[in-house]
């Protein structure tokens, strides 16, 4: 059984399908149908609503696509939709701003706009314009135009006064408190299955017995199976709930990031040690999709575009697999083997990711080229980290993702670097060895005339980039 707090109201489900979405949940059993299906896929966030769960003696509130979120990663929370913000007649200000401001038209998307702003709302007392706009970004409307909702965001603080959530705080501490399960809570319709493992040990034993079963934390891949291509998945194993996997830790030498921490977690820790890895997890996606994705995720996807493991790879991290009670260690570039391969055995999964800490003298840049700015897939990602001393290149990994069928080290490129001198003459040879390389394909997103030329100049601009870094250090120094 599965326990959860709709606002304020508890739910307990048993027999139910573990292949149901939030989305449909609410709009088939809780009749709330203010929460929209737009794409099913994430993209549009007309089913965006707010899930509040403890942390410590605070509930941290998180926007989310309900369209792939299962059912089970309930458990324990506290679901707000749109219909829960109004109190008696009185609209609640995210609501009100949004009616003065005119920032609906067909009302279609506004239910999910109208989420984004009460969860940032909740999050951040002053945003900033920028926050605005991360917070909107995963939104999409057809009708008005985004200024007068970016309006609307921001009077909404203009008399920023406690709401009915804020008053229930302690009530609703102790009731999620109090719905926390010594059991391991599990849900089924009688032929599909949901497990909510609570540590790492219950995982590993209930994997090791079900190997054939979908771990599932964020779901923002896995649940487009179900959402798109009408599939049933029989077992289903949420390990969102396991603490121990979403812990972070910054160690003198290493950060640990456990396979189960949100994009939004991990990109809090390695944004102050690597600004660019911080810029990158900045571009993932939504915020809605980065609040719910994992980095263990976007790993086990193997997806030859995603977007963290060329980072990971350039920064020579490592990966940790555990399989019962065992666990192996191994460079992240190894777990790769072929298109949706990868060195993982059955009962395996990934525990936790180790990011070793920026060294003297190395130098991370990453680079996404993507047809938008914002909530677009890579067709081209570059990851560099060179270690520069005295004017030679005394170390060098290089990594790309959309450019071969897995993430991929730039052997050659590399081998052409290491020793040489740092200079232009340099970088133009590295760049002819890319060819040797990559023999990248074409597709919607790009030629593989146009990914080559891009990859090559990626290069060409780490290099500008640095150079100009060099020369603003030296005049500042000067002045």
């Amino acid at each position: 059984m599965i326990r959860f707090l709709l606002n304020q109201e508890l739910r307990e489900e048993q027999s139910i399908d573990p292949n149901m979405t939030v989305l449909n949940y609410l709009r088939g059993y809780a009749a709330k149908t203010g929460t929209k299906e737009g794409c099913a896929s994430g993209d549009c966030g007309a089913c965006t609503v707010v899930i509040g769960e403890l942390d410590g003696d605070e509930i941290r509130y998180r926007s989310i696509n309900s369209c792939l979120t299962f059912i089970s990663a309930l458990d324990g929370k506290q679901l707000i939709t749109v219909e829960d913000l109004k109190e008696g007649s009185k609209l609640h200000p995210a609501q009100q701003a949004m009616v003065e401001c005119h920032g609906s038209q067909c009302g279609f998307c506004t239910p999910g706009f109208v989420m984004s702003m009460f969860a940032l709302g909740k999050n951040n007392s002053h945003p900033s314009h920028e926050d605005i706009h991360e917070a909107l970004a995963g939104n999409l409307c057809r009708c008005t135009g985004y200024r007068p909702i970016i309006d609307a965001t921001e009077q909404m603080y203009e008399d920023k006064t406690p709401d009915q959530f804020d008053r229930a705080k302690e009530q609703t501490v102790a009731r999620l408190r109090a719905l926390q399960q010594d059991a391991q809570p599990e849900i089924t319709d009688g032929s599909k299955y949901a497990f909510n493992p609570r540590t790492v040990s219950e995982l590993a034993t209930l994997y090791k017995a079900n190997p054939t079963a979908k771990l599932v934390a964020g779901g923002t891949d896995l649940a487009l199976e179900v959402t798109q291509f009408h599939r049933d998945i029989e077992q289903l194993i949420y390990v969102g709930d396991i603490a121990e996997m979403k812990q972070i830790e910054v160690f003198e030498d290493r950060i640990e990031l456990g396979a189960a921490a949100s994009l939004t977690s991990c990109y809090n820790a390695l944004t102050d040690e690597f600004p660019d890895f911080g810029a990158l997890l900045h571009r993932f996606a939504s915020l809605q999709i980065r609040n719910q994705g994992t980095l263990g995720g976007n790993i086990g996807n193997a997806s030859p575009i995603g977007d963290s493991p060329p980072a990971l790879i350039a920064l020579n991290a490592l990966v940790v697999l555990r399989d019962g009670d065992e666990t192996r260690t191994f460079p992240l570039e190894d777990y790769f083997i072929d298109y949706k391969v990868t060195a993982q055995q059955p009962g395996e999964f990934i525990e936790k990711v180790i990011v070793p800490r920026a060294q003297a003298g190395e130098e991370f840049r990453s680079y996404k080229v993507s047809k938008r700015i914002d909530d677009d897939i890579s067709a081209v990602l570059g990851c560099f980290n060179l270690r520069i001393s005295n004017g030679r290149i005394e170390d060098a990994r290089i990594a790309f993702g959309g450019m071969a069928a897995i993430p991929k080290r730039a052997s050659h490129c590399e081998a052409v670097l290491k020793g040489a001198a740092w200079n232009k003459e340099t970088i133009e040879r590295a760049k002819e060895a890319l060819a040797m390389d990559f023999t990248p394909l074409s597709d919607f997103r790009a030629s593989k005339e146009y990914r080559s030329l891009a990859a090559a100049n990626l290069l060409t601009r780490y290099f500008v980039e640095l150079e100009a870094t060099e020369v603003t250090t030296r005049v500042s120094d000067y002045v």
